[in-house]
């Protein structure tokens, strides 16, 4: 399944999905970055941007915490499956302008820059119908001085384009390419690799970057049951 009836239409609408699960000590760094990103877009493109975090069974306060941003919409589910929150978000977006919007979606223990959604439009501009970015990670806290863990961390990590990593903190996608193989399954892990293996397999080529990367949590017990977090705790038992 190769589509080619909008391959070059321009987008004019973002819609940014994070899906959060009790994030209340990063999720303030995360909508304050990409409400920046989002302003940094209004000011230079006609392009309007809906960013949506995803309250995935809070207990903490990460309702108040996105409140506090008026720009960022929540939405509150309890699903505690990050692939069914992330297809939540995306799902407030009816298919209607599918062509000339692009979806965007990081995670809550992440900080964008402000030229990231720049970036990604920058690509879509270009033809890409899905974008996979590189993350740094923001080494804090006791893996400072595990010096062991950073080193293994940088000898395992690909930071260049063509790289063979896949981030749900870093990702991006056409809407109408999204809509077009059912988006992102309810996986509790692994819903960021699923949906670009099904992008791909339907004929989609994913475009990996490394010119537009977030900065995301160190942490080695993250939401969700793998991910960043099991990649840095592997890395730490080899380190």
């Amino acid at each position: 399944m190769i589509s080619d009836a909008f391959p070059r239409t321009p987008v004019t609408h973002i819609v940014v999905v994070v899906p959060a699960h009790n994030e209340q000590d990063l999720l303030d760094a995360c909508l304050t970055a990409l409400v920046r990103a989002q302003g940094r877009v209004c000011d230079v493109a006609s392009v309007s941007v809906s960013t949506i975090v995803v309250l995935d069974a809070c207990t903490d306060d990460s309702a108040h915490i996105a409140a506090r941003h008026p720009s960022v919409s929540a939405l509150e589910v309890a699903h505690r499956n990050v692939g069914a929150a992330r297809a939540a978000g995306f799902a407030t977006h009816g298919p209607e302008h599918s062509a000339s919007t692009w979806f965007a979606t990081t995670d809550a223990d992440t900080r964008v820059g402000e030229d990231w959604l720049l970036g990604h439009l920058r690509h879509a501009a270009e033809g890409a119908r899905a974008v996979a970015g590189t993350v740094a990670v923001d080494f804090e806290g006791h893996i400072e001085e595990n010096l062991g863990l950073r080193s293994s961390y940088d000898a395992h990590y690909r930071n260049e384009f063509g790289h063979p990593h896949v981030h749900g903190a870093n990702l991006g996608v056409r809407a109408a390419e999204y809509l077009s193989i059912g988006g992102f399954a309810p996986l509790t892990t692994g819903e960021d690799h699923d949906l670009v293996r099904r992008l791909e397999l339907g004929g989609f080529e994913c475009r990996r970057v490394c010119d537009i990367p977030v900065t995301t949590s160190g942490r080695l017990r993250g939401r969700a049951p793998d991910g960043m977090a099991g990649f840095l705790r592997a890395l730490e038992a080899t380190a």
